[in-house]
């Protein structure tokens, strides 16, 4: 059969065609030779890489009409293809194609060859160093601190010995925390109240303005109580921490539950009116109080109440296991970190802000590391590993629990991205309605800000029975932050100095200076009463 060849413009049988391929490398080159005194060196590069590029292609359909050459009733010409092959000097097509891909490989890697094409940048700079994966480099460090920390470990065992006390997780103090846990238990009373006030609202059996003061009273009492029982009692910092974590969650739900209640009011309100916008017409109005919703939203990963969430298909049992084998290592790991290093960098320690400036910047700075190992375990032990069990167990299917903030290139990032659950929460019970009532933007952030600030200080203050307030000015000193690393972002347009002004002022500095200032504190607190 007979083939176009565009090349020259007449008809070619197929055999031709793969005759004339064979030789065409030197007849490139020869074609190259004769226009060398008229061309430069770059132009014969040139024609030699499209040349290269049209035999590879050529080649490779070549073969292909080769190997589906048919006549006009469709009968496959071997005995033509056999011929020319023949008419070749004997050789099969197969080795006729080797020496062709050999060839080939000669033109086309000569030295002539352009090398470089194309301007590119190292994989190390700065314009393309987020371009490129780092994953090798990223095990390096990953085998690095292992074993540097390994070698400290050992170190340390060697020199001062096992440090760590039986008493660490239990001990007879904590029978006397019986009233804790007792309050502890009796939290879901609050919850319960708060349904029974719904479910009159729902049946309009008391007024609206008589709904929001029940509210009000239920949620206050569900903070004021713990604190009570926490200062009557003398009881241990642990045991304290852990009930008003308790509280400041119930006590969230509750506001959640309460204010999302109100709002379905309205709109249920507004639809039966025929009032309902056509914006919002897209929403669930069935306002139902129902009680097995209620104890679903208490129970589940989750601060912002809603009828009926996204839902996981099955359980799985196996994976499971492996996150609580996950957590009661990482527990155990962070229980070694604190009675290992941390308790004695702390109690040879000085109050910094009545010691030596300098001895107080080195024992912040020696407790930095081993606080900041600690941050990031409890960290991954509750919102990683603690929050997805739950979310499992239960089915609860948007696990977003946190976002990549240790990618934050400010502040506020890092505040938007860390803890969702109560990132959610604000935004959705703080922030817009105080939008919707006019409040500009920026006080609307600082009100956050002020929130967030008093319940780190309840968390921690109530449980040691100390009222500095530093837990509070720690929060309240990112306000400043915030605006100094959202001016050096768009200033500089660097996301690498928000984001190491985040971790040096958060992490090495910030939390090792609370630490030391709240246990001083607690120590002259136990001394004074002893």
């Amino acid at each position: 059969m007979a083939i176009l060849d565009e090349s020259v413009g007449t008809t070619t049988s197929s055999a031709d065609l793969s005759l004339s391929m064979r030789r065409r490398p030197r007849a490139g080159a020869d074609k190259a030779s004769a226009e060398d005194s008229d061309t430069t060196s770059s132009s014969k590069m040139t024609v030699f890489s499209l040349e290269a590029e049209s035999l590879v292609n050529g080649s490779q359909r070549d073969r292909g009409q080769i190997g589906a050459a048919v006549d006009g009733g469709g009968r496959v010409e071997n005995k033509e293809l056999s011929g020319n092959a023949d008419n070749d000097g004997g050789e099969k097509v197969g080795n006729g194609e080797q020496r062709e891909d050999a060839n080939l490989g000669k033109f086309t890697y000569r030295p002539s060859a352009p090398a470089h094409r194309r301007i590119k940048e190292s994989p190390l700079s700065s314009d393309a160093i987020f371009k490129q994966s780092h994953a090798g480099l990223f095990n390096l460090c990953i085998v690095v601190l292992v074993a540097v920390n390994s070698r400290l470990i050992i170190e340390n065992l060697m020199k001062y010995g096992w440090l760590i006390q039986a008493g660490f997780w239990f001990s007879s103090t904590s029978l006397r925390d019986w009233p804790l846990l007792m309050c502890c238990l009796s939290l879901p009373i609050f919850p319960v109240a708060a349904f029974i006030v719904e479910k009159l609202a729902q049946q309009k059996y008391i007024s609206e303005p008589v709904v929001v003061t029940l509210h009000i009273l239920i949620t206050s009492a569900t903070i004021l109580y713990p604190v009570l029982m926490i200062l009557r009692f003398d009881s241990a910092v642990l045991s304290g921490v852990t009930l008003m974590l308790f509280a400041c969650i119930v006590w969230l739900k509750l506001v959640s539950y309460a204010h999302t209640s109100y709002d379905m009011r309205v709109l249920a309100k507004s639809v039966d009116k025929g009032e309902a916008s056509s914006v919002s017409s897209t929403s669930n109005y069935c306002y139902d109080v129902s009680f097995k919703s209620l104890v679903y939203f208490m129970v589940a990963p989750t601060l912002c109440y809603q009828t009926s969430y996204p839902r996981s298909a099955c359980i799985r049992k196996g994976w499971v296991v492996r996150q609580v084998i996950k957590l009661v290592i990482f527990t155990g790991l962070m229980g070694f970190i604190v009675e290992q290093y941390i308790n004695p960098i702390v109690k040879n320690s000085q109050h910094p802000l009545k010691g030596n400036l300098l001895y107080a910047i080195e024992r912040v700075l020696k407790l930095s590391v081993p606080n900041l190992y600690v941050w990031l375990c409890m960290f991954y032990c509750f919102f990683h590993l603690w929050l997805n069990i739950l979310a499992e167990l239960l089915r609860f299917g948007d696990r977003e629990f946190y976002k990549d903030w240790w990618n934050a290139k400010t502040v506020e990032e890092y505040w938007r991205m860390w803890n969702m659950p109560v990132h959610k929460w604000m935004v959705r019970h703080i922030y817009f309605p105080c939008l919707r009532n006019g409040i500009p933007k920026g006080v609307a952030v600082l009100i956050a800000f002020i929130v967030s600030a008093i319940f780190h200080e309840l968390c921690i203050a109530v449980p040691c029975h100390i009222f500095k307030f530093w837990a509070f000015f720690g929060i309240m000193v990112q306000v400043p932050l915030v605006m100094i690393t959202s001016y050096l972002q768009d200033k500089f347009r660097n996301s690498m100095v928000g984001n190491m002004i985040f971790w040096c002022f958060f992490s090495i500095l910030g939390q090792p200076m609370c630490l030391l200032l709240y246990y001083h504190d607690l120590m002259n607190r136990k001394v004074k009463t002893a």
